[in-house]
């Protein structure tokens, strides 16, 4: 095949591309508006759509100051000062990064595209991963809502502290076991190499909002449709059964997606659920969730999310009971 075919094969467009996607479904909802305006009107919907905006509206803040964190790192941090403040070994800079989240005082959406960011400057992924899961978790602010929501219970804080940092750890072990074999997905390479600092700056806010904010709205539209739709009675049921109830409370706090600063006083309302059951809440839903399932795929890639979200989920599993029996 010639060059000028090779482009032009290159060029070719695709028999259905996104203008026609959005012409389609534009005229869908124009011929059956007749019977969706009632739907509309439904209360179901309308509860949905009032958790749809309240888990966006609550979440966005957040990411913009990841956002703009992100931008610093990749635009303004020299390499000198980050070879400075990271180790160099690997194994020793995942815990130090996992203390580092204590800095962060935010919740899990700003932390995804600081993490892209340390990669893309040339810290190890194992490194980034770690304080991707532990900032949301052990800062000040979730460790003090964490307090005044279950008061005179400080081993409460202290539980979910260790076990919510031993898993980051753990995970960024982990990582770094696996090295290459870990896809990660490479658009998380540099850019904007010929641009100016203003430049680099302004384009990695656009790249990371834009990207991250897509996949926000796409775990906000199922953490809406959960809790909406599967009815709280099905998780109380449970509650009186040990195990049971970890894993119900875990598989509750992944699919909720709650804020990090704000999870600790729905736990505390789980009064039929065992303390252990709390803590496993509290420790899975900041490491994982499925928001967060959501933003990391589309960051990192879809086959990375296939591996590293179930470990992230049985660690913290694992991390939490066994912090809940020695401390609670």
């Amino acid at each position: 095949m010639s060059t000028a075919q090779t482009q032009a094969a290159g060029t070719r467009r695709r028999p259905v591309g996104q203008a026609e996607v959005v012409a389609l479904v534009v005229l869908t909802i124009l011929v059956s508006g007749r019977w969706l305006v009632p739907l509309l009107d439904h209360p179901s919907l309308a509860t949905w759509s009032t958790i749809f905006v309240a888990i966006v509206i609550q979440s966005t803040p957040f990411l913009v100051v990841g956002v703009l964190l992100s931008a610093v790192i990749s635009a303004l941090l020299s390499d000198r000062l980050l070879a400075r403040v990271v180790p160099r070994n690997p194994a020793l800079g995942v815990p130090v990064a996992g203390l580092a989240g204590i800095g962060l005082p935010g919740c899990e959406c700003a932390a995804v595209p600081i993490a892209g960011s340390l990669m893309r400057r040339g810290i190890a992924p194992a490194v980034a991963l770690t304080f991707l899961l532990a900032a949301p978790a052990v800062n000040p602010a979730v460790l003090v809502s964490t307090a005044v929501a279950f008061p005179g219970r400080p081993e409460m804080v202290v539980a979910r502290f260790v076990a919510s940092l031993l898993t980051a750890v753990l995970v960024g072990w982990w990582v770094l076991s696996r090295g290459a074999r870990l896809p990660i997905t490479k658009r998380l390479e540099a850019f904007g190499a010929d641009m100016s600092t203003r430049e680099r700056f302004v384009e990695t806010v656009r790249h990371d909002f834009l990207h991250a904010a897509g996949f926000l709205v796409i775990g906000a539209i199922l953490a809406a449709g959960i809790n909406t739709f599967v009815p709280r009675t099905i998780v109380d049921t449970v509650a009186g059964q040990a195990l049971l109830g970890i894993l119900t409370l875990a598989a509750f706090a992944f699919l909720v997606a709650l804020c990090s600063e704000s999870d600790a006083f729905v736990a505390a309302s789980f009064t039929a659920f065992s303390d252990t059951a709390k803590l496993v809440f509290l420790v899975v839903g900041p490491a994982m969730d499925v928001k967060l399932a959501s933003m990391e795929a589309g960051t990192f890639g879809g086959a990375f999310a296939r591996q590293f979200v179930p470990v992230v989920v049985g660690t913290a599993i694992l991390c939490a009971v066994g912090v809940g029996w020695w401390l609670l």
